[in-house]
């Protein structure tokens, strides 16, 4: 099973997410869950780095992916940011549903 945890902040800004897992739909290089999964994370990730200029933590080994926006963000950055992740969060909720016994979505708010 694919685990993916999102933390939020006060205003509902994903400040960090961890993948973890597999999904275990078929052998590793043929499993169209965990492929769509690491799409849909690299992707956003890719798009804070290059595309919004925000420096992320992100920490990335096999079936393992963790990502930290940094604490001191301005407005547009968290603007660009947000849509970023909401967008993520929307295509795994989007995969999920396709598979729901093999992906976890936990979502957190820290006050």
């Amino acid at each position: 099973m694919i685990r993916i945890d999102l933390l939020s902040d006060k205003d509902g800004l994903i400040r960090e997410f961890t993948v973890n897992g597999h999904a275990g739909y078929d052998r590793a290089g043929k499993d169209i869950v965990c492929a769509a999964v690491s799409a849909v994370v690299q992707t956003a990730v890719i798009g804070l780095t290059d595309a919004a200029g925000i420096n992320v933590r992100h920490v990335q080994q096999n079936g393992y992916l963790r990502c930290t926006l940094p604490e001191n963000m301005n407005a547009e950055e968290k603007k660009a940011a947000g849509l970023i992740l909401n967008t993520m969060l929307a295509g795994l909720k989007s995969i999920q549903m396709g598979y729901p016994n093999l992906i976890l979505i936990k979502e957190r708010k820290v006050e």
